[in-house]
């Protein structure tokens, strides 16, 4: 089957010489296999995967191809007068893909707005809601190394779009036989139809006016921004500008950026996996920490979604928080703040995911505010908040996820690195002028709400076979996992799969009110728990756990037992 799809590319008329070129000079049978035994998925998080010529790969076939079925389906939907909004990070083809993508639409009669540079996806979000775009692209592969791209498509929302209309999208691009049937008009044609209009500096500048109106003590940033000293990494991506900009106009004069990570650059020099949430991309700002000693070292992923904070411990020594210690804080701050000021409302509410910490929750009760769990990916948050704005009977406070990301405000429906960063900033400072570190405010935490440690395990498992076994451990975790694990009975097993929530104690079992997914999670009778997930976007299957302990040491010790009893199940099943 896949050599018949990798000879139509290479006699395809609608292939340039170029691209038959590459295909030609493959010569291990594996990489043709791998290119096109499948075609790129099409899933919620739209397209994403390495850079090259194929079915399963980014290139400006499989963009056309699945432009042309969103086309397809925004024309079904709206009828007329529909227009999309296009952004683009600074990855090898982003740009390319982006007006490959334009052209497509605009073929189709459809109206573009198309950032003229690089932009962040949290403000691609944010210019769907503000132009009235029925749509929205963003053309990133987030944290993924260099050779990575992808495609996300946004609802009118601003916020990623639902599994109904990725459902629906699929169908339309699985339609599609032959590359005749892609639509395409030169950018000139489009611009001359008056099909093709450049996003201009009017929306960065309200898109960042209204972040710096989340700050909650304005009139206390305003006073002593000056005093925190910070050091800034964008990691190569669309981050630079809005951050920065944003920290100036607060107010907040030492910001120290890492002069190597400043400019974009699509090859990630400096970082080989460009994810703040590997300590290793922060080796230089730690290097420059040594003279300049700042309170707060942070960094942006690519697309400037995700945020990772690095903050000194009592010892004065640097280190790495994880997604989880960020969001409890920043709950816990927000809350605080809210409630001080006498501006909590009686229906709020904080949004995290089932596979974020549960120390969230403890504090969310402490304030009186409900917290809502729902299935990993920002996109969940994004539709709670829009269900709220519906039905008006909750006011959203704040989301997090595990994986570093975060978002305050209802202006933008996805994580958003640049309003964390003004967030942390906030925190960091008010916690300083109490005399305080962010570290120290964090101990505070762990002390009266217990030492919660997690842990994440990616497995990376490539093609085929990798498919294959990611199947096999599903399955018999699914059905062939015993009630005890080590020491420890499992109290509960919650099948997203199913929509099912097992009691193993009381034998009894209740409907998950969430979208079914191929998760599941196994909570244990001391309150730690596993999950497994294959991930959505990567070939990886994707371990989280948790446990309290009553020290830092305990919660360690906790940890490393029950990593190794789940790693035992995960490599022996078959």
């Amino acid at each position: 089957m896949y050599r018949e799809k990798y000879e139509y590319w290479l006699n395809s008329p609608y292939i340039d010489e170029k691209g038959k070129f590459e295909l030609k000079n493959i010569n291990d049978e594996r990489e043709i296999e791998d290119r096109f035994y499948k075609d790129l998925e099409f899933g919620t998080g739209g397209l994403r995967g390495i850079i090259g010529l194929g079915t399963n790969r980014m290139n400006i076939y499989t963009v056309g191809k699945a432009t042309e079925g969103l086309s397809k389906y925004l024309i079904k939907k709206y009828k007329k007068d529909i227009s999309v909004a296009i952004a683009y990070d600074c990855r090898i083809m982003s740009r390319e893909f982006a007006q490959t993508a334009a052209c497509n639409l605009c073929a189709n009669g459809i109206k573009v707005n198309l950032f003229k540079t690089l932009h962040p996806t949290p403000m691609l979000s944010y210019a769907v809601r503000e132009l009235k775009c029925k749509a929205g692209i963003v053309i990133t592969a987030s944290h993924n190394p260099k050779q990575y791209n992808g495609y996300k498509v946004y609802g009118e929302d601003g916020g990623q779009i639902t599994d109904d209309w990725a459902n629906e999208i699929l169908s339309n691009i699985e339609s599609i036989e032959d590359f005749s049937e892609i639509k395409h008009i030169s950018m000139d044609e489009a611009e001359n139809r008056d099909l093709l209009y450049i996003i201009g500096e009017e929306i960065d500048t309200s898109y960042i006016e209204k972040v710096k109106n989340l700050v909650i003590r304005k009139e206390f940033v305003r006073s002593h921004a000056e005093n925190l000293k910070v050091i800034y990494t964008p990691l190569h991506g669309t981050g630079n500008i809005p951050v920065r900009r944003t920290l100036k106009e607060l107010g907040y004069k030492n910001v120290f950026v890492v002069e190597e990570q400043e400019k974009p650059d699509g090859n990630f020099p400096t970082a080989a996996y460009p994810n703040p949430e590997d300590p290793k991309v922060f080796h230089l700002a730690l290097d420059m920490a040594k003279d300049i000693r700042p309170d707060i070292i942070f960094g942006t992923d690519p697309d400037c979604d995700r945020l990772g904070v690095v903050v000194k411990d009592s010892l004065g020594e640097y280190r790495v928080l994880t997604g989880n210690q960020v969001g409890v804080l920043l709950t816990d701050y927000i809350l605080s703040s809210l409630k001080e000021f006498n501006k909590l409302p009686e229906n709020g509410e904080i949004v995290k995911t089932i596979v974020t910490t549960e120390m969230a929750a403890d504090i969310a009760r402490e304030y009186k505010v409900n917290l809502i769990n729902v299935l990993t990916g920002f996109k969940y948050i994004g539709e709670k908040i829009k269900e709220f704005e519906e039905e008006g009977d909750k006011k959203y406070i704040f989301g997090f996820e595990e994986s570093y990301g975060y978002l305050a405000g209802d202006f933008v429906r996805d994580k958003d690195a640049v309003i964390a960063s003004t967030l942390v900033c906030e925190m960091t400072l008010y916690y300083k002028m109490k005399g305080k570190s962010l570290y120290e405010a964090l101990i505070d935490l762990y002390k009266k709400y217990g030492f919660y440690r997690e842990k994440l395990i990616p497995i990376e498992l490539k093609g085929k076979k990798g498919h294959e076994k990611i199947e096999t451990i599903m399955h018999c975790l699914r059905h062939s996992m015993k009630r005890v694990l080590g020491d420890v009975k499992i109290v509960k097993k919650l099948d997203y799969k199913l929509s099912v929530e097992k009691d193993l104690v009381n034998i009894s079992e209740k409907n998950i009110e969430l979208p079914k997914s191929n998760v599941l999670k196994f909570i244990m009778e001391d309150k730690s728990w596993f999950v497994v997930r294959p991930s959505g976007t990567e070939p990886k299957i994707k371990i989280y756990l948790s446990v309290i302990g009553r020290s830092l040491e305990d919660s360690q010790n906790k940890m490393t037992v029950l990593e190794k009893n789940v790693m035992d199940i995960i490599r022996n099943a078959d």
